[in-house]
């Protein structure tokens, strides 16, 4: 395969996409959204036409790997059309999704008859109450229903993703990992990013870094390093004895900027070169302005990933670093 086109000031090579297909979810995640979350107007979202052609820029400049977030991406009406097309691209090494997965007990099969490799499912508690505290809805079975919905679908990799926070959640990390050892998942573990306003918790008090998540998992469970990869930011251990891959995604304690090869496209069309930067690129009123010309729209990717930070500069001391909720910039 060519080598990626995309290329910033700092050499990293650009080969991995998270295109968000909207900014409207049925949770409300304490850390992700508002609980009156005010949505873009449906005319300011991309449509399918125009995500695909998102994605077909950089496809045809070298990415290889897709990621389709949200919002919640499978609240995104015709959403499995957009994904039968882009599944039918070979230049993909990878087609995943990012998911609550409270709809996949009706979703899984189709998302994997239309290409989709992987999943990623967001799971931060066990326990009914608490999860209702986090995503402000009492919907844990239903999510739980939809993990085992993707098993029976078949598909390869699933991956619980999970924030933890001090004093909330996590003493549930071991027993997090051992429900995804006994489905043969695997499970990242997530630093909170200061994303937007809270007002449920502190981040100062809750942050709770990988190393300390990894220190709880190792009172119950033997953590052996790996070399499995997926393209993220993920640092991975196996439990010994299973075949379940242990993340841990570290943006305050282990900054892993130096081997970025991402960027994100909003729902609105917004290329985003940095979650930790408040800068964007309109794709959108290029696409709408100059419809159909692909090279335009190349030319342009080309030339904003010149402005891509070499780092972010998250910090658990302060309250807001990005204005944008995590849920706007799609994971």
């Amino acid at each position: 395969m060519q080598d990626s086109q995309l290329v910033d000031p700092f050499g990293r090579r650009i080969t991995y996409l998270r295109l968000s297909v909207t900014d409207r979810c049925d949770f409300r995640c304490t850390y992700c959204m508002s609980e009156d979350m005010v949505f873009a107007p449906r005319a300011q979202i991309l449509t399918l036409e125009e995500l695909y052609a998102v994605a077909d820029a950089f496809i045809s400049l070298g990415v290889r790997r897709i990621r389709v977030t949200g919002g919640e991406p499978l609240v995104r009406k015709g959403l499995p059309s957009l994904l039968a097309r882009l599944g039918t691209r070979e230049e993909l090494e990878d087609l995943a999704i990012t998911t609550n997965g409270s709809q996949l007990h009706s979703m899984a099969t189709t998302l994997r008859e239309a290409g989709v490799r992987r999943l990623n499912i967001s799971l931060d508690s066990l326990k009914p109450e608490r999860f209702a505290e986090f995503t402000r809805r009492d919907k844990l079975d239903q999510v739980l229903d939809g993990i085992e919905a993707a098993r029976q679908a078949g598909f390869k990799r699933i991956k619980i993703n999970s924030v933890i926070q001090k004093g909330r959640n996590d003493d549930e990390v071991a027993d997090l990992v051992a429900f995804a050892v006994a489905r043969g998942l695997d499970i990242s573990f997530i630093e909170e990013m200061p994303l937007g306003s809270v007002s449920s918790h502190q981040r100062e008090i809750t942050f709770c870094s990988s190393e300390e998540v990894r220190e709880r998992i190792e009172q119950r469970y033997q953590l052996v390093r790996s070399n499995h990869a997926t393209g993220g930011p993920s640092r991975y251990w196996q439990v010994a004895g299973s075949e379940t891959q242990v993340g841990f995604i570290s943006p305050h304690s282990n900054n892993f900027c130096g081997s970025c090869n991402r960027v994100r496209v909003t729902a609105e069309g917004k290329l985003v070169l940095c979650l930790g930067d408040e800068g964007a690129l309109d794709l959108k009123s290029l696409i709408r302005r100059h419809p159909g010309d692909s090279e335009r729209l190349r030319d342009a990717l080309m030339t904003a990933l010149q402005l891509k930070p070499e780092k972010h500069h998250f910090r658990t001391d302060e309250q807001v670093q990005v204005v944008r909720f995590m849920s706007m910039t799609g994971g």
